[in-house]
């Protein structure tokens, strides 16, 4: 038989087998819930028991980011050692942001989640993750594409006449891997004049993506790439929708749980942020996050102003290059 626990009232229910994986609405307090594959449930029940276990143990010496919130309810399972993290809907399931729900529905905020943001079989999180890796280098064909874009042009020219030969290297490969993945309609490389003309694609979901998406793309696969090396349990989403008292909306880029008990809140800016600071210092305090758990990434944001912005502002101020350097610093891997 399989098994339904409300994480609202915590009623326990067997269920038939052939229901396992959707949801059921508690007999109790009306609230839903996934209903479990028994197995994995009483898996997830160790695994918070040994965790549990571990943390009532002596602290480690390393500096952690301390344990806000011990979560009640569904857990995520630990990290599956040979998952690849880009190509993989393993995380685009309403079991695998059910401790998400749970965390937010505890403080009363109603959140709305789109399962397919966290789906990495198509290629956007590899070519984010291009992006990411080497921003100074490619942010003007960024900046072309974008602006051809907005002003509804069908192609734009990229020159390589005065860029280094490293780089002119880097901006061709990635060129042609935006042809390769259908980022771009095509791909023309005029050796002559020294340039790379792109005709650029219309799709919606491609023009999200140039227009700032990418950034979050990064930010999920850094975490998820943290998680995997460090076999951790995790919690993703993307584009969160969360409604507060007052029918106040805010939109979340991403939001992971790491642990079950460690909640880490990313707004992605890749253009213009100032005038957001205020918005994500009101969000931080409404969540209950302190400054270190609420980061603003800023793609090229240079990291003297990031620390100067984070000290005055009491958020984490990183760029894309410092938030995976950031996580290992903060949040050092387990030792078993």
């Amino acid at each position: 038989m399989a098994i339904f626990r409300c994480a609202s009232c915590g009623l326990v229910q067997e269920q038939p087998d052939s229901l396992v994986g959707t949801q059921w609405t508690c007999q109790r307090c009306n609230r839903a819930g996934p209903i479990y594959n028994t197995v994995a449930f009483v898996e997830r029940l160790v695994a918070m028991y040994l965790d549990a276990k571990r943390e009532s143990a002596p602290p480690a010496a390393s500096p952690a980011l301390p344990a806000q919130d011990a979560v009640v309810g569904t857990v995520a399972p630990a990290f599956p050692g040979e998952l690849d993290i880009f190509n993989t809907d393993h995380f685009a399931s309403e079991g695998q942001h059910g401790p998400i729900v749970d965390w937010f529905r505890r403080r009363q905020i109603q959140v709305d989640l789109s399962l397919r943001s966290v789906d990495t079989t198509g290629f956007f999180d590899e070519v984010a993750s291009t992006i990411g890796q080497d921003y100074v280098v490619l942010k003007d064909v960024l900046d072309r594409i974008r602006w051809a874009q907005h002003k509804e042009y069908s192609s734009t020219t990229i020159p390589l006449g005065k860029k280094p030969p490293d780089e002119a290297r880097a901006i061709s490969a990635f060129c042609q891997q935006l042809y390769d993945f259908t980022f771009v309609e095509k791909c023309f490389h005029n050796r002559p004049e020294n340039n790379i003309r792109l005709v650029i694609q219309t799709a919606p979901a491609i023009r999200r993506f140039f227009a700032g998406e990418w950034l979050e793309w990064f930010a999920l696969v850094t975490c998820l790439s943290f998680a995997k090396e460090g076999r951790r349990r995790i919690s993703c989403a993307r584009n969160l929708a969360i409604t507060l008292a007052h029918d106040q909306r805010h939109e979340i880029d991403v939001f992971v749980l790491f642990d079950g008990n460690q909640p880490l809140c990313i707004e992605c800016k890749s253009g213009e942020f100032r005038q957001d600071i205020d918005r994500c210092v009101t969000l931080r305090k409404r969540l209950g996050l302190t400054g270190g758990r609420f980061v603003v990434c800023v793609a090229g944001l240079d990291e003297a102003k990031a620390a100067g912005l984070s000290a005055t502002h009491d958020l984490t101020f990183l760029n894309e290059r410092g938030l995976s350097r950031w996580l290992r610093q903060v949040m050092p891997a387990k030792t078993e």
